[in-house]
């Protein structure tokens, strides 16, 4: 079965056929780097880590590439009120996001491109765009002509006619047409800028995309992804750009995430209603975040607030409770947990083929713990049963989920778990069955459960 995508561009899934057989080349837009990133940067980051995880898993060798957008208006208007170099404002948050990639399991991208480093391909391809007549000098700045590009708003499914001046188009009497977008602008006081043929000055935001993709991935990639807040301006006018600076289709895929969301409004700097990665590892580990994406439709919006925390926690705890040994017995029971071992791999494929549905495939899993449990309860062979939870921590693994507790929580409280169990079989000796029921409650009340066997008691998650 092969892998279908939902294409953006298409607006349906289609099967996944690459340019070069085996290989995958994907472009993900990354931060603007001028403040702490949030948990809905974070959200983008880890659903394209579960794609190119999944890819990678399916044999295709995937060539990732994510720019950090370097210099921006909020980046020099960050850096004037802190008095320091904007390229100093953006090193520190680049530092930063870095560092975040790796809290939350985030697989190092092949490459990370910044605007700064492409200055002088970036002046190319805008001088390429006025020659071909796609592009115009204004005063220093230049502007590409929306109108002389005859697909423009194929992906947003806008039409020209009908779009105003929006988030991020900016909005100059000068220019032929309202919607014609900035490719470079002209230096003002005390901001960064580079020589180029029509002054100095800095690109726009639309043009380093383009730019930084084709110096990296080529003239055309598989897939490129982004936030759907991404789709327009940003992701149409890189399509305007690209494909009449190279006259081919520029991606054959357009995935996009849906944005993270508090108290019902996308989580944003600008607005201010944000919770930070910081923030949040500070409370839970990297595993409840990614929990949390995987347990809902990568297009959809993702609500952030306790519920959907307590159920990603709870989640994972319920894998992990499949994890627990054999119960000691004399006689093993086989059963049939070798065959649903062999079933949640087809279901788990299943679903994932099905345009990356982890809800589906993290269904599949759940079903499969429930097995494994019942399986262990009756007595299954200790062989099976290491069979089946070998499997379980790969299918997890492939969605970067790591099973095996952090080791300070899990030294921590696994010592102090052990040691109440010690105290209650004491008290259960001498019949203060009361005391070792306060303890089995108190510890239920912290979703620890204890089972009692006749060759002692065990505990697990709840």
């Amino acid at each position: 079965m092969s892998i279908k995508i939902y294409n953006t561009l298409t607006k349906k899934k289609e099967a996944l056929e690459t340019l070069q057989p085996g290989k995958v080349s994907m472009y993900v837009c990354g931060p603007t780097v001028y403040a702490e990133a949030h948990v809905g940067h974070a959200m983008s980051a880890l659903v394209f880590d579960i794609v190119r995880r999944y890819l990678e898993y399916r044999d295709y060798e995937v060539r990732h590439v994510t720019n950090y957008t370097d210099v921006d208006d909020k980046i020099i208007q960050r850096a004037a009120v802190e008095g320091v170099d904007p390229i100093q404002i953006a090193q520190r948050y680049i530092d930063e996001f870095d560092r975040h990639l790796k809290d939350l399991n985030i697989l190092t991208a092949s490459e990370y491109p910044r605007a700064t480093e492409e200055i002088n391909s970036i002046v190319e391809a805008v001088a390429d765009l006025v020659e071909k007549g796609y592009a115009y000098p204004l005063n220093g700045d230049v502007y590409y002509r929306v109108n002389k590009f005859p697909g423009y708003g194929k992906l947003s499914g806008r039409k020209i006619e009908d779009m105003e001046a929006g988030f991020r188009i900016e909005v100059d009497e000068r220019k032929e047409h309202p919607l014609d977008f900035a490719l470079w602008k002209s230096a003002k006081p005390n901001e960064p800028s580079w020589p180029s043929p029509w002054g100095n000055g800095r690109p726009g935001w639309h043009i380093e995309c383009s730019v930084m993709c084709q110096s990296h991935l080529g003239d055309q990639i598989d897939i490129h992804g982004g936030g759907n807040d991404l789709i327009f301006p940003h992701h149409e006018n890189e399509i305007a750009q690209s494909e009449a600076l190279h006259g081919k289709k520029f991606a054959t895929y357009w995935m996009h995430n849906g944005m993270m969301q508090l108290s019902g409004a996308k989580m944003s700097k600008s607005v201010g209603n944000l919770v930070t990665v910081d923030n949040f590892l500070e409370k839970y580990e990297p595993g409840v975040l990614r929990m949390m994406i995987l347990n809902s439709s990568y297009r959809s919006p993702l609500t952030f607030n306790e519920e959907t925390i307590g159920h990603a926690e709870k989640a994972l705890k319920r894998l992990r409770s499949a994890l627990r040994p054999a119960l000691p017995k004399d006689g093993w029971e086989k059963g049939d947990l070798q065959k649903k071992t062999d079933q949640v791999i087809k279901l788990f494929l299943k679903s994932m083929d099905d345009d990356f549905n982890s809800a589906g495939a993290m269904g599949h899993l759940f079903d499969f713990v429930k097995e494994i449990n019942l399986a262990r309860d009756k007595g299954a062979d200790p062989e099976y049963l290491l069979a089946a939870q070998d499997v379980l921590k790969e299918l997890t693994g492939v969605l970067g989920l790591e099973l095996e507790l952090p080791e300070a929580q899990a030294g921590d409280a696994g010592q102090y778990i052990d040691l109440l169990i010690e105290i209650r079989e004491k008290l259960r000796e001498n019949e203060l069955w009361e005391l070792s029921d306060i303890i089995r409650d108190k510890l239920e009340e912290r979703d620890v459960i204890l089972e009692d066997t006749s060759q002692g008691t065990t505990w697990r998650w709840k």
